[in-house]
């Protein structure tokens, strides 16, 4: 049986590939941007410096997490 079909016959959900790639970027650009806003909080210094610098990093290794979820998806996908 050709990989199309038996992927039609499991329900698989042909932009699902797709969609999980674009939150995969979105996760990565919301990465990029959380660790930016840290380190620009952290280099500024002040009072409020640091706490909101922890407060960046505690997203970013948020969004870190969601990105790594989303690349063991994406893997679980090709795989199959």
């Amino acid at each position: 049986m050709n990989p199309v079909a038996r992927r039609a016959r499991l329900g698989y959900i042909a932009g699902m590939d797709a969609m999980v790639a674009v939150l995969l970027v979105v996760a990565l650009l919301l990465v990029l941007g959380t660790l930016a806003g840290g380190l620009i909080t952290m280099a500024r210094g002040g009072d409020a410096g640091p706490r909101r610098s922890n407060l960046f990093m505690r997203y970013r290794v948020l969004f870190q997490g969601i990105a790594v979820l989303l690349v063991v998806i994406l893997l679980a996908i090709a795989g199959s």
